[in-house]
Formats: structure tokens, sequence, C-alpha cells
């Protein structure tokens, strides 16, 4: 995987580390090596047992925010990585999982 590649799965993987310190008090985060044919790369899973997220559409939005913050943070992390998932239930916990691909 390229330098920018690189820096921008490190920067995702920043800004959902720091979401689950601030808005779930910690989670979990599960690294895998994985390969679709010929395509080789990282998929992270960061899990949490916090509020949960109660309109995934709009905390997608650009400038949407429940703190004090620009709102760019998982709509930004979609635009860094290949692949974006998100699962949130409140009460209960959000789970996302994103892929980004050496060259992708």
């Amino acid at each position: 995987m390229g330098l920018v590649n690189q820096t921008r799965l490190l920067t995702a993987c920043s800004e959902l580390v720091r979401n689950m310190m601030r808005y779930a008090d910690g989670g979990v985060c599960i690294i895998e090596v994985v390969s679709a044919g010929r395509n080789n790369g990282v998929r992270l899973t960061f899990s949490d047992k916090g509020p949960g997220i109660p309109d995934i559409a709009a905390a997608m939005r650009d400038g949407f925010s429940t703190g004090k913050s620009l709102g760019l943070g998982l709509p930004g992390t979609k635009r860094l990585v290949n692949e974006f998932d998100i699962k949130s239930n409140v009460g209960e916990g959000t789970v996302v999982t994103i892929i980004k691909w050496a060259n992708g």
C-alpha cells in the first residue's frame, strides 16, 4: 500500500477511534488483511456499546454534528476509504466497517 493510501486509512481509523472514545467511552477495533481476486487491503471493524446513532442518514451528511465539531467525521471517513458500512442501534451501540484496498 502506497503512502497516500496508508495516510487515508490511518486518518479514517483515527476519526473512528476518536468517535468511539468521545461518544461510547471506548470500544474494540478488529484489523484484518483481506483479499478479493488481485486486490489486497485492510479491513477495520470498530464496535462499541455506546448510545448508538438515532439517525444514520443525518450523521452521514456533511455539517451534521451532535457535538461541537464541523460534522465532517463520518462522511469524511467514508470518502477516505473504498468501502464503508455502518450499523447502529440506539441504546446498544455502533459497528463501522471500512476497507481500504492497496491499489484503490
